[in-house]
């Protein structure tokens, strides 16, 4: 994770910085728009900016998204700033960050950004068989195709194979790629020259090109839209890319990870997906199983969990009771590991005494485990018969508390934009649909 801050580094932007940093963060630092933006050319591997409300935050993002630069803008000042801070998110701004700052929301902000921990926790069998062979074909520079459901820690995996690697002491970039609207996906890639294009007032690097000597993960490979695939094709076969309005090719040696959620020989049939790219990717695949598939890890997991949010939050570490546990090893975990996170940050902030209980376990109604006569998929029955809007509003709502209210972490998990996420919970509450409230100092 590395970001850059526009603005002083004093005062109370200053314990920003240093909380950024105790996460384990990069940190680059500009004084003004105008001197951030060469940093933001040349560096592809930020991945979040933190602007101060003392510069203009609506050009900044104007700015980003003239030159294709897909980076999300946190705005950031003293709570007196209420009005500006409004106007930031109305310009674009991802979220807004309340000054002095927030350890927890810092944290949160961050996860959203970039993901999650990067710790892998494996104690089943199942997930144990999936890392011995991760870790056998690390060594190698053949492309990887992890598949599996959202939620299951298929970049957390990636992050696993990239360090075990020779290119360990290279760069590992991530570009999800159903993050990025498809209009700027190819710049992110790729890079562009000055002049390429209306905005483009100079080169900037892509994220080809950032992970030279090392590792480059494509996010959900499956969102792309199969015109940019033709290009990406290339650029694995013969390890040169073209940027945007550029005159000679780019020779890069990148190795090429890839996820995705969905059944990419189906998207070939469905002429989704093209098949000669499918192959070139799928040369090693790693099936990532669902957490109901790997019982065992579910008590590590949540252990691993509660000693992380309390350390975050500043708590003391509480155990699960073993209630606790029997309730969590009871659940279906349709959202994976990262709705046993959710669970598990919610419980450390609920729990009572000096352990963590079951009435601080609060769990998603329908999500009992399937018994082996009664598979998972089962539950999609249940929907049968309801409208697509309510089953959406349902989802929506539940996400949102399964985020403590987080919109930008909720819009991550959801898949979709945080302004999309506001447009609809605008909608709900005109509605009358009762809304969770957004997180405490996180603009709605």
């Amino acid at each position: 994770m590395r970001m850059l801050i526009i603005g002083s580094l004093s005062g109370e932007l200053a314990k920003a910085a240093q909380m950024v940093m105790a996460t384990g963060a990069k940190l680059d630092q500009a004084d003004s728009l105008e001197s951030a933006l060469p940093i933001l050319r040349r560096e592809a591997r930020i991945d979040l900016v933190l602007c101060d409300l003392a510069h203009d935050v609506g050009a900044l993002v104007q700015a980003l998204a003239a030159e294709r630069i897909a980076i999300p803008v946190v705005a950031c000042g003293v709570d007196a700033e209420a009005d500006a801070a409004v106007r930031a998110i109305r310009a674009g701004a991802r979220e807004f960050l309340p000054l002095p700052p927030d350890a927890e929301l810092i944290a949160a902000i961050l996860a959203a950004a970039a993901g999650d921990s990067h710790a892998v926790v494996v104690r089943d069998p199942a997930m144990l068989a999936t890392l011995r062979r991760a870790e056998q074909v690390a060594g190698a520079d053949a492309s990887v195709l992890l598949t599996g459901e959202s939620g299951t820690g298929k970049e957390v995996l990636a992050r696993h194979i990239h360090r075990h690697s020779r290119r360990a002491g290279g760069a590992f970039v991530a570009l999800n790629c159903a993050a990025i609207p498809e209009n700027l996906l190819e710049s992110e890639l790729f890079g562009h020259e000055k002049g390429a294009f209306s905005g483009a007032q100079a080169r900037r690097i892509g994220k080809f090109e950032a992970a030279d000597g090392g590792t480059l993960l494509l996010d959900e490979i499956g969102e792309m839209d199969i015109r940019l695939q033709a290009k990406l094709l290339r650029a694995v076969q013969e390890r040169e890319i073209d940027r945007i309005g550029g005159a000679a090719p780019v020779r890069v040696n990148v190795r090429i990870l890839a996820t995705t959620n969905r059944d990419l020989l189906a998207e070939v049939a469905r002429g989704q997906f093209r098949e000669d790219l499918y192959f070139r990717l799928n040369v090693v695949n790693l099936r990532i199983p669902p957490l109901r598939e790997r019982p065992g890890d579910i008590a590590a997991l949540a252990e691993h969990f509660a000693r992380r949010y309390a350390e975050v939050n500043g708590l003391a570490y509480r155990p699960l009771t073993r209630a606790a546990q029997q309730r969590l090893a009871g659940h279906g975990w349709r959202g994976n590991v990262r709705e046993l996170e959710n669970t598990l940050h919610r419980a450390v902030l609920l729990a009572h005494g000096e352990s963590i209980d079951i009435d601080a376990i609060e769990l998603a109604p329908g999500g009992a485990a399937a018994s082996p006569a009664q598979p998972a998929a089962a539950g999609v029955a249940g929907l049968v018969g309801r409208r697509m809007e309510e089953v959406e509003r349902d989802l929506i709502v539940e996400t949102l508390l399964h985020t403590l209210g987080n919109r930008t972490h909720a819009a991550t998990i959801l898949g979709i934009s945080i302004r999309a996420l506001r447009n609809k919970l605008r909608d709900y509450a005109a509605q009358g649909v009762a809304v969770p409230p957004p997180a405490a100092g996180v603009a709605a």
